[in-house]
């Protein structure tokens, strides 16, 4: 609950100002007028004073308080008090009123090193401030979030007068403490208030249970209105809201809708804080169906949605996915009455530059700005790591620059997306003079900074540049973490610098760093690429000492390791292992079985392997494919190779240059003898497209490069066809009548089949017409779903078309 809605609540007895126990004599108030005067007009204000009271039976002492409350200038106040303290220091010394007079001229002016001073002199002179001046110095000293300040002298008033300080300097101090999240020191102080004194009302209450909502005890905070409901408590629709809004905050939707039911049976109107705390209840769960009636209800009973409520709703739709319409919803917001905000922009643009639209979340930004908006830190920040990932990291710095002119200091979270955004796109230099601009501004980078540009600097095979910045991090006192130093090691470990990578492992753990999983992998990857298998395994025991648990990278690494030596034996003893630990494989573990199964020849266990990955619920990704793929072609069992090719595609794997690489070399360098004998079980596009080009006089290359594309457009894979053809085309084979057929299909199956024209050209005669229906009519039986394409009957007009031309031709001679 905010402050503004705290401070509806107003004190049921608001406390009256304490009544002088004497009414000021005339001759004193004039007396009292002079000074001030005197204080305010004479230069030599001192000299004056000594004459004005030389006679005067009335000493300075006795109307100092009176002065301090009356003059409206803290340094005249401050020199009085001096010049009276100098005067009268022994027989007539200042008394607790006049110091509690200019502690609250202090206090006014919000002078808090003189406020301490003074309450510090008093203390070693034994004066007692009032109670009035103490409760007015709690207030100040909690609402400008001296909390602990405050505190101290709240037990001190309670030490001192046996009660609490006035409910007002009481409720400042509960709401400071509650601001800053010491909701029992809060409880405590309550306590004293209610034990004490019975000194409490609404708005203390309200703050409590605020302070309790703010901590996730909801219900405790309900407890205390209903355990204080009579005693200086009336419940009213704030409280309400204070609960609607906790249970909304922690998600607790059915609560909040039960209490929301029960405010309406109480006949408290719901007020727009009340629809707003729902609304982001419902917001946090998705529940956009119950948004909507509450948007409803707040039209009917008259209560105007607020911009900060719109934002939330924004907020949310990206949070849960929705494609938000930006200018839709922008034109919504002004015909219902409210005025989008810099807030608004900001959610706008940062939802545009998460779903990639950068150079549109960088017109909107242009807009807000046309409209009076400031732009912060927040509009700025993804807009600048959106510009970087897309390259436009000069327009990137430009908003760097802008946000600095406008006064906005770009502070880490800035600086670090531009040094991230420009590393991903491999213009390391450039991240580096952004770091340098850092420094200049004040701001160190941290060492989170410092790793993005050692990976930068490593991945550029700068590791001597990578080993100065380190130096650097040491230099201006930023501690490396081992995420820091596991970036050095990998980078090493990839320039094939084993030693290296070995010192700086050992220096991270001499400095009393635990590596973490992150770094032993990292060591333990190094040691299996340099094939010094019981290193590795040396690894994975300081890892277990160290009380770092390996994962399903660290056994996959080593699996792999012992494949690439050739020991099978070893990999599946590590595979074990992992087993017997709970560890589950991933797709990589079984990626490297198969592996080594095919490397020793043994495909039984590489299928068996391959069948077991979805019953631990992996997916085969394109290396397991291409792994099985290409050891069949090796072999010369092309129907396999094929079986699988085929699985890959109906499963959405998209296959890569190798994949393509060992099927065209498969099928093109396979004996005769072998090549006559590959027949599948079950219907293969690929087999019977493929030994019907070579039956119709196809080169081998040529057959098995119009087979992969017919497979593909048959699974829909437009994209990766095309590229497959300009291959073909790179290699020498012009596109053909079967690739015009695939072709067709592809654009067929994605609904354009009335612009065919105008993406593919027809340049086929009668007979390669022909030719092209044979192998579409072929698709057509092969395609999911058994739905026959519209590129058949495109074919079949076309030569109809091509056979009038000729009878019309025959005709005319």
């Amino acid at each position: 609950m905010s402050k503004t809605l705290l401070s509806r609540i107003k004190p049921l007895h608001p406390p009256k100002p304490t009544p002088s126990p004497f009414r000021v004599p005339l001759h004193l108030k004039n007396i009292i007028y002079e000074v001030i005067q005197i204080l305010k007009t004479h230069p030599q204000w001192p000299d004056s004073l000594e004459t004005r009271f030389c006679d005067e039976e009335t000493l300075p002492s006795e109307i100092a308080h009176h002065v301090f409350d009356q003059i409206h200038d803290v340094e005249l106040g401050i020199k009085f008090f001096d010049w009276v303290s100098k005067r009268e220091p022994q027989h007539f010394p200042l008394n607790g009123l006049a110091y509690s007079s200019f502690l609250k001229l202090l206090a006014r002016f919000k002078l808090f090193s003189e406020m301490d001073s003074a309450l510090e002199n008093m203390k070693m002179e034994e004066i007692k401030p009032t109670h009035e001046a103490l409760s007015f110095l709690i207030r100040v000293y909690a609402d400008y979030n001296f909390v602990d300040k405050a505190l101290q002298l709240f037990y001190s008033v309670v030490k001192i007068y046996n009660s609490v300080p006035n409910l007002l300097a009481c409720n400042s101090l509960l709401h400071s403490l509650v601001k800053f999240k010491k909701v029992e020191i809060a409880c405590k102080v309550f306590d004293e208030m209610v034990v004490r004194d019975c000194c409490f009302d609404n708005y203390s209450v309200s703050i409590l249970v605020k302070g309790y909502c703010n901590i996730g005890k909801v219900e405790e905070g309900k407890k205390l209105i209903e355990d204080m409901w009579g005693k200086n408590c009336v419940p009213d629709v704030v409280f309400y809201n204070t609960l609607i809004d906790g249970y909304s905050t922690k998600g607790d939707v059915e609560r909040t809708n039960e209490l929301f039911e029960k405010l309406k049976m109480k006949g408290f109107l719901p007020t727009l804080k009340t629809y707003g705390a729902m609304i982001n209840g419902f917001c946090k769960k998705g529940d956009f169906n119950a948004i909507k009636k509450l948007l409803k209800e707040m039209k009917q009973m008259g209560v105007a949605v607020s911009t900060q409520i719109y934002n939330t709703i924004i907020d949310a739709w990206y949070r849960h996915g929705f494609d938000v319409k930006v200018t839709d919803t922008i034109k919504q917001m002004i015909e219902s009455g409210c005025e989008p905000d810099i807030v608004t922009y900001n959610i706008l643009i940062s939802g545009l530059c998460k779903d990639g639209k950068v150079l549109e979340a960088g017109e909107l930004l242009g807009q807000a700005k046309k409209k009076g908006l400031i732009p912060n830190k927040i509009s700025y920040t993804p807009l600048i790591q959106g510009y970087c990932k897309v390259g436009e990291y000069l327009l990137a710095l430009d908003l760097l620059t802008e946000m600095s002119e406008r006064g906005h200091t770009p502070d880490l979270v800035t600086f670090g997306a531009l040094v991230h955004g420009l590393v991903v796109r491999g213009e390391v230099d450039a991240a580096l003079t952004i770091r340098h601009r850092m420094i200049e501004r004040g701001v160190l980078p941290d060492a989170g900074i410092y790793n993005v540009l050692m990976n930068g600097l490593c991945k550029k095979g700068k590791f001597s540049a990578a080993k100065v910045l380190l130096a650097e991090m040491l230099d201006q006192n930023v501690p490396p973490d081992a995420f820091v130093y596991a970036t050095l090691v990998d980078g090493f470990i990839r320039n094939g610098d084993l030693h290296e990578a070995k010192k700086l492992f050992e220096t991270m753990i001499e400095k009393g760093m635990d590596p973490g999983a992150v770094g032993f992998n990292v060591m333990i990857k190094g040691f299996c690429k340099f094939r010094k298998m019981k290193e590795a395994l040396l690894c994975i025991n300081r890892m277990i000492e160290a009380h770092s648990t390996p994962d399903e990278f660290t056994y996959s690494t080593i699996l792999d390791g012992y494949v690439k030596q050739h020991d099978m034996g070893g990999a599946l003893r590590m595979f074990g292992q992992m087993m017997k630990r709970k560890c589950k494989p991933n797709v990589v573990t079984y990626t490297s079985l198969i592996n080594g199964f095919c490397r020793s020849g043994d495909f039984s266990n590489a299928e068996r392997a391959f069948k077991e990955m979805p019953s631990c619920g992996l997916e085969p990704n394109v290396v397991t494919y291409t792994i099985l793929i290409g050891s069949f072609c090796k072999e010369g069992k092309l129907a396999k190779a094929v079986f699988y090719f085929e699985l890959m595609l109906s499963n959405k794997c998209t296959p890569n240059d190798v994949t393509f690489h060992h099927v065209v070399n498969g099928f093109t360098n396979c004996p005769s003898a072998i090549l006559d004998n590959q027949s599948l079980e079950q219907k293969s596009l690929f087999l019977e497209s493929f030994y019907m080009m070579i039956s119709d006089g196809y080169a081998r290359r040529a057959a098995v490069y119009n087979s992969i594309l017919l497979c593909l457009c048959q699974n829909g894979m437009t994209r990766i066809a095309l590229q497959v053809k300009d291959k073909m085309i790179s290699t020498g084979f012009l596109p053909d009548p079967i690739s015009f057929a695939a072709f067709l299909h592809c654009i067929c199956i994605e609904g354009k089949s009335k612009e065919w024209r105008n993406i593919i050209s027809d340049d086929l005669n009668e007979e390669e017409l022909k030719t092209a229906l044979k192998y579409s009519l072929l698709l057509n039986q092969n395609l999911p779903y058994r739905t026959p394409s519209e590129a058949s009957h495109i074919l079949q007009t076309l030569i109809k078309h091509c056979s009038y031309e000729d009878l019309k031709q025959v005709s005319v001679k």
